[in-house]
């Protein structure tokens, strides 16, 4: 599978624009990842693309991302990639064995973390998002409530990386896409 068939897949069973622009902000991050750590960036990126493509049909956690696995089965998806997406849903218990599951476990719940941070200025630029601004909304427990902080700290010390480390490769992922993440500014 190539990221033209991981994009029309994900079009395909998702139609709503946030989900959609999360997918690609997780692609982002794990080809920096990938790039970082000497790995695939095509087979990380479509992990990124694909982690959640069947959440809008079936986000029951009984069949997401089982679904999404039994139809990746069917596209002729390698096992490695369908065990990746399957791992990064806490909930199934699955042990994260590669760099890869361990990454893209690590950047989920942090993407949708600094894109909240983003959407909260004024300006709405992930350009103007640092790693303080992150740490600082990490600590408000109102905050994007449904977004796990412990699942956040936990995928960095799973990388071996410092959480500001970890942070700081994230946004810059999304800066170097912004535009197609709608987090480039409104001025």
């Amino acid at each position: 599978m190539d990221r033209a068939q991981a994009l029309a897949l994900l079009y395909r069973h998702t139609q709503t624009d946030s989900l959609r622009k999360h997918a690609l902000g997780v692609e982002a991050a794990m080809r920096v990842y990938a790039e970082k750590f000497g790995e695939d960036i095509e087979t990380y990126g479509i992990v990124g693309l694909l982690h959640d493509f069947d959440y809008e049909e079936t986000p029951d956690p009984k069949d997401h991302p089982m679904r999404g696995a039994g139809i990746l089965e069917g596209e002729g998806c390698p096992a490695h990639i369908i065990y990746a997406i399957k791992s990064h849903a806490t909930y199934l218990g699955l042990a994260r064995l590669s760099r890869m599951d361990k990454t893209l476990f690590a950047v989920d719940e942090l993407v949708g973390f600094v894109t909240a941070v983003t959407l909260i200025r004024p300006n709405r630029s992930v350009m103007e998002v640092s790693v303080d601004s992150v740490k600082k909304k990490m600590k408000q427990v109102g905050f994007a409530r449904a977004v796990s902080r412990e699942d956040i700290v936990q995928g960095a010390e799973s990388l071996g990386i410092p959480l500001d480390e970890h942070i700081a490769t994230v946004i810059v992922a999304m800066q170097g896409i912004a535009d197609r993440l709608g987090l480039a500014g409104t001025s």
